[in-house]
């Protein structure tokens, strides 16, 4: 019995240390983000990273190319187009299907005759 308090006891001490820990640093990041160099440092940092990965992405483009191998904007290209003439097939399909019910509805029938009997 005194093992199972002793365990309940030290749970309780954990918990009580995690809410005390997570107190503390809401309180703390609250006062650090509410220093004005601070959010600008962030904000800065931020747009450095935007920066960087445009550039990396133009680097990497450059060298795709330089290989002769597709990249995202020419695969995105490549979709444009070929969602394009999925459109076009689709609507000649449509109209290749009005026609043809047209023509059969034009066509007379030809009538069943019966060959003469000897």
């Amino acid at each position: 019995m005194s093992a199972k308090r002793s365990n309940d006891s030290a749970a309780a001490s954990i918990q009580w240390l995690l809410e005390r820990g997570e107190e503390t640093i809401s309180q703390v990041l609250g006062d650090l983000l509410g220093r004005q160099g601070v959010t600008d440092g962030l904000a800065k940092v931020a747009k450095g990273a935007v920066h960087t990965k445009g550039r990396v992405d133009r680097n990497v483009e450059t060298v795709l190319h330089l290989l002769n191998l597709p990249s995202r904007a020419d695969y995105q290209k490549l979709l444009v187009k070929i969602e394009t003439l999925q459109g076009s097939l689709v609507n000649l399909n449509m109209k290749l299907d009005r026609v043809l019910a047209q023509q059969h509805e034009r066509k007379p029938r030809p009538r069943v005759t019966k060959p003469p009997q000897n």
